[in-house]
């Protein structure tokens, strides 16, 4: 796809590289995207810690996911529920983010609202204008056609990896690259 096919609801798949930071083996969704920039959501790594840990107002053990390296220390959500959770930002379809807290806190006490239903982010991906264009132009990002990829499901490294084997031609040689690649 051209770079001029970045918008809302795109997925990002991090091409394979040496780096061994949080965008190694990354699928991001984006989230919002402006001439000013774009703003998106590492969809396949967890964290392995519960919500509870980071928001004691939630009482759930749903993981929390890396969502990316900009503000840390900030959970953000993604979710099919505006109807719960009103002010919530819509992507594409029924995928929207964020949404008043409120709202979230007491669809989940109430039991109304399904852990399938919303995934939990620690930060965000942020890029500054033209930044993403030039990543992709550099073919650090692959942007997918995956249409049917369920955002909200619990996704770690199997999602990249079969992101991968779709794309075909010379990804096929990074399938079975470890995680670091100077452990090999």
């Amino acid at each position: 796809m051209s770079v001029k096919s970045i918008k809302k609801g795109a997925i990002l798949l991090a091409r394979p590289s040496l780096s061994l930071d949080i965008f190694n083996r990354s699928i991001v969704i984006i989230a919002e995207h402006s001439n000013e920039g774009s703003l998106g959501f590492i969809i396949n790594k967890p964290s392995h810690l519960p919500i509870h840990i980071f928001l004691s107002q939630i009482n759930s053990n749903q993981i929390v996911f890396e969502g990316g390296p900009v503000q840390k220390e900030q959970i953000f959500y993604l979710h099919h529920r505006p109807d719960l959770i009103t002010d919530s930002l819509h992507i594409q379809d029924n995928m929207y983010w964020s949404g008043n807290f409120d709202d979230l806190c007491n669809a989940i006490s109430e039991n109304i609202i399904d852990e399938s239903e919303i995934k939990f982010c620690l930060g965000y991906c942020g890029w500054e204008a033209n930044q993403l264009e030039n990543e992709l132009s550099n073919k650090e990002w692959e942007i997918l056609d995956e249409e049917n990829i369920n955002i909200l499901n619990h996704w770690e490294n199997d999602l990249w990896k079969n992101s991968l084997k779709k794309l075909g031609g010379e990804n096929l040689i990074w399938l079975n690259t470890p995680l670091d690649p100077f452990m090999n």
